[in-house]
């Protein structure tokens, strides 16, 4: 089975002024991040504002994005919702449109216990191929429910197809505790600060949403520590820190849109409650991106 690696990018979903979503500007971001050598795409997560999107939005992301990376590198889909009933009409959605994946947060604001959880992802591994993989995705500072390693291992014990986890907390010892869940259990990280560390422990990459925005460093990183290459590796470990800390960490997805348009690729609007960048806002934040890039070495603008 195919699995999430390197630079995973958590992909932004761009609206048009009308507040639909821009499958022109989605298919032309498709292209940059394939043609700068990210590894793997992930549409539909938290940087891809899911739970603003209706299911039928969804499947339109989702298809807009494998067809346009035409299995140029894997496409998973994030496909947790708010009801079972709907993530599993969008996990069966992502085998029929040929995505290599899904991903499946827990369910959110109401708490859930362990067994609980653990039903209801058994429940939607059990409802795709058994060859089909599936990750599972911990971000229990938004969702409000945590996989515990003892939880991960249980459901993996059940489901063959559940290969590994994403998780978007900063705690290195529930990482630690997640690479130890069973033998080649993939284990995939969010924070971006901790992406060249996470790797000499064990970690099979990152799913960045800042490398959708510059996935130059993030790209570079990977590349020289496969090579071997740890000094280089090192060196852009720290741009990797420095772009993260100019994007926020995705605090606001707004920053990741406007930075994608001015680098020439459209990023399109934010989807109320969220508003759009100031102007003000927007040239602070492309003096400091510009300033940043001529110190990495790296082009401001894609076209």
């Amino acid at each position: 089975m195919k699995k999430l690696f390197g630079v995973t990018v958590a992909m932004v979903t761009p609206f048009d002024p009308n507040d639909q979503v821009d499958s022109k500007a989605l298919s032309a971001l498709t292209d940059m991040l394939v043609t700068q050598g990210v590894d793997c795409l992930y549409p539909c997560g938290t940087t891809g504002e899911m739970l603003r999107l209706s299911a039928s939005e969804r499947k339109s992301v989702a298809q807009t994005v494998v067809e346009t990376a035409n299995k140029r590198l894997p496409v998973f889909i994030h496909v947790g919702a708010m009801t079972l009933t709907e993530t599993l009409e969008l996990a069966k959605h992502a085998v029929e449109i040929g995505a290599d994946g899904i991903g499946v947060v827990t369910p959110q604001f109401f708490g859930a216990t362990d067994r609980e959880l653990e039903n209801y992802f058994v429940t939607v591994a059990n409802s795709v191929p058994d060859n089909f993989p599936v990750y599972l995705y911990n971000i229990p500072q938004c969702a409000a429910n945590n996989i515990k390693p003892e939880l991960a291992a249980k459901v993996q014990q059940q489901c063959k197809n559940v290969i590994g986890i994403k998780y978007s907390f900063a705690d290195n010892n529930t990482t630690l505790s997640y690479l130890a869940v069973a033998d080649n259990f993939s284990v995939l990280h969010g924070y971006d600060k901790l992406f060249l560390g996470l790797l000499d422990a064990g970690c099979d990459g990152t799913v960045s949403g800042c490398a959708c925005v510059f996935p130059e460093p993030f790209v570079n990183m990977y590349n020289a520590y496969i090579a071997g290459n740890h000094q280089e590796a090192k060196h852009w470990q720290q741009f990797c820190v420095k772009f993260s800390d100019a994007l926020k960490s995705g605090a606001n997805m707004a920053i990741f849109k406007s930075a994608l348009t001015m680098r020439g690729i459209a990023g399109g609007h934010m989807r109320l409650p969220q508003l759009d960048l100031l102007p003000e806002e927007n040239q602070q934040l492309k003096e400091n991106l510009v300033q940043l890039c001529q110190e990495a070495g790296i082009t401001f603008s894609l076209n």
